[in-house]
């Protein structure tokens, strides 16, 4: 062996399955540099918080959201979250088998793309509107009950299988339907007359 090569490091800069047997590995700055993909599914580098990845990666898409809608329409916006979807699950993949690790916690990108969704159909709207997005969001993300328990279990590999391409755009799938719960709910809320009414579809809202 290599000592410059030490297991794993190949399947980073490849993106290709770590060798079989191999202890998972822990995500870092510069394991987060050595490849686009973990660049991305990190969230630029959001994932890496100590505490809570999926919550400040969350935090990072809505902040991103707001800046990007200054100049995305709504059209724009379906197009760079089919992309979204597209790059993360390639993203995804590719971080999860470097790290041997089916849905590690540092991968954040699906809480981006999920979020993003839920903003938007909800945009614009107010700050509290968008707080109770958020919230909604992660409670349905990180309960995992119901639809999303079902979505979140719909992909996980089986005994002795690699992890593959299903597996990288399961970690997007369960929060694609976290999102849509998400939006259920504040449909209600907004109905209701709970929270104030988004835009018309036309103006892309609920």
């Amino acid at each position: 062996m290599n000592p410059a090569h030490p297991p794993g490091d190949l399947a980073v800069s490849a993106g290709e399955p770590p060798p079989p047997g191999r202890p998972p590995r822990r995500a870092s700055a510069r394991f987060m540099l050595s490849h686009p993909a973990h660049l991305v599914s990190l969230g630029l580098g959001s994932g890496l918080a100590p505490f809570a990845p999926g919550t400040v990666g969350t935090l990072w898409a809505w902040l991103a959201f707001l800046v990007l809608d200054v100049w995305l329409d709504a059209a724009a916006w379906a197009v760079v979250i089919v992309l979204g979807i597209a790059v993360g699950t390639w993203a995804c993949t590719v971080t999860a088998r470097a790290l041997a690790i089916e849905d590690p916690s540092c991968i954040v990108w699906d809480e981006v793309v999920g979020f993003w969704i839920v903003l938007w159909l909800v945009m614009p709207a107010g700050f509290i509107t968008q707080l109770v997005a958020f919230g909604l969001f992660r409670v349905f993300d990180a309960v995992k009950k119901g639809p999303v328990g079902w979505a979140d279990a719909r992909f996980k590999r089986r005994r002795g299988q690699a992890i593959g391409w299903a597996q990288g755009f399961g970690i997007l799938f369960d929060d694609g339907v976290a999102a849509l719960c998400t939006l259920l709910v504040m449909a209600v809320l907004m109905h209701a007359g709970v929270l104030p009414p988004a835009a018309t579809l036309g103006g892309r809202g609920l």
